[in-house]
């Protein structure tokens, strides 16, 4: 008999064009890292910040601008992410970003991604794509190419990306985090019992794990 400890789930809420929840799943690795206790499997689930962009994406510059239309706040939130996610080994680079991308094609491969094994390297992946190095995760060549990389059969995710496939399947899933309240994201949750809202700090992330510990 298999007595080894089931692992602790936490489900991700995020969106991959969203540079909260970059930072975020790399604190949440941090403390996955420091907390105590037996194993933790992260689950990434989808979200869409616009689901309004099309396909094709829109330049970034002009969607920003109609946004945010206050071009100084929004370079203070540039810089301030600059500098918290150098203390945790991201280089954001916004000025490389170039379109803004519809991301219910990249929702698409990390549901995929879940089945071989390949969902946390497949959302790094993309997280480093778009914010460090301003690829378009849009576009399915970039998709495709990110798949690769991560060990998954490059032509088959083409022929996917292709079709419909698991379209309607990922939007459900975005109009139940919605219907659970989810409003912004990341959204982490976990064991199906306790949920923190934002980026935390490691150590609230660690004491959020010892608790969802201790209750089950």
């Amino acid at each position: 008999m298999d007595e080894s400890p089931q692992p602790l789930i936490v489900d991700v809420i995020s969106d991959v064009v969203c540079p909260w929840c970059y930072l975020g799943k790399r604190r949440l690795k941090m403390a996955i890292d420091k907390a105590p206790g037996g194993p933790i499997a992260v689950r990434w689930r989808p979200y869409q910040l616009d689901a309004s962009i099309p396909p094709a994406g829109l330049d970034r510059r002009t969607y920003l601008k109609y946004k945010f239309p206050d071009g100084g706040q929004l370079e203070d939130v540039h810089a301030r992410l600059t500098a918290l996610g150098a203390l945790v080994g991201i280089s954001y680079d916004f000025d490389k970003i170039t379109r803004a991308p519809n991301t219910l094609d990249a929702h698409r491969l990390i549901r995929w991604a879940y089945a071989e094994g390949a969902q946390d390297e497949v959302v790094e992946r993309l997280f480093s794509l778009y914010f460090e190095e301003g690829r378009d995760i849009g576009d399915h060549a970039v998709l495709a190419e990110a798949a690769r990389d991560c060990g998954m059969d490059h032509e088959t995710v083409q022929a996917f990306l292709a079709e419909d496939r698991d379209i309607d399947a990922v939007k459900a899933e975005i109009e139940q985090a919605q219907t659970i309240g989810v409003s912004g994201v990341p959204f982490f949750i976990f064991a199906s019992r306790l949920a923190v809202a934002g980026a935390q700090e490691v150590d609230v992330l660690v004491k959020t794990i010892a608790q969802a510990r201790a209750a089950g």
